[in-house]
This record gives C-alpha cells, structure tokens and sequence, in this order.
C-alpha cells in the first residue's frame, strides 16, 4: 500500500511541476506573449492586383484556422478588381461589335468612282452592265 501511495505523490509533484513551467509560475516567464500574425504582405493598393500577388499571398492562421478580417479584406478586394475587370470586357466588347456593325454598315469598298453610294442604280440609268437600255446580251 505503502508503494501506492509513494506513487500518487511522485506523479501529483510531476504534474504540478511541469504545469508551473509550461504556465510560467514564477519570476521568468518561460512561453513568451507572441504578437498576433498580420498580413505581412497586402495586396497593392496603389496598382490592380496581378497574378503574382495572388501567388504570394499568404493569410495569417490563427487558433480555429485563419483570420477572418485578413481573408474577407482580401476577398473583397479580389472581387471588387474582378467586378472592374468585367465591366471593362463588357464595355469593350460592346465597342468592338460597334466597329464591326460600323464596318458591315459602312461604305462599299467595290464601289467605282463617281457611283452613288445607295446601292446598285445601273438600272435607273439606263445601263444594264455597261449596255445600252433594250440590249440584251448573249444567252
């Protein structure tokens, strides 16, 4: 029984031994206070964000995973710039189709000099084909 009991008590100062020093009883403290993690490296706020920054991001943890300030700052941004981007797409090509419906729409390039622009008048000129009006060709 003796031996029990010795045993008890070797483990309880064990216990409370290396509980002091994990929790720094005492004068020295032995786990130093650590600063939180920061974002070390924003993203640019002066410049759209690129590839390469997406690239090197990293998101500081924290105890359940990471900080939900960094990562929804981050992701706003990142959605803001594609929202930009996509509005810049939308508005060029829009302006492309209006080019090529301008190019489409526009003056005919086979056109001979001095021919009016509406279409083919040859008809209300009396020419058919650079022939006199009433001749006909050979079939």
């Amino acid at each position: 029984m003796r031996v029990f009991w010795f045993l008890l008590l070797t483990m309880a100062v064990v216990v409370a031994a290396v509980t002091l020093a994990v929790v720094g009883g005492g004068g020295s403290a032995v786990l130093q206070d650590v600063e939180p993690e920061r974002l070390t490296d924003p993203l640019p706020a002066n410049r759209p964000v690129g590839r390469a920054d997406i690239e090197v991001l990293r998101l500081p943890l924290a105890v359940r995973g990471y900080r939900m300030a960094e990562v929804d700052e981050a992701l706003g941004r990142l959605g803001a710039e594609l929202a930009e981007r996509d509005a810049r797409i939308a508005e060029l090509e829009s302006a492309l189709a209006g080019a090529q419906a301008t190019a489409v729409t526009g003056p005919d390039l086979f056109k001979r000099p001095g021919e009016p622009l509406g279409g083919d008048n040859s008809r209300e000129n009396g020419r058919d084909n650079g022939r006199p009006q009433g001749e006909e060709g050979p079939r």
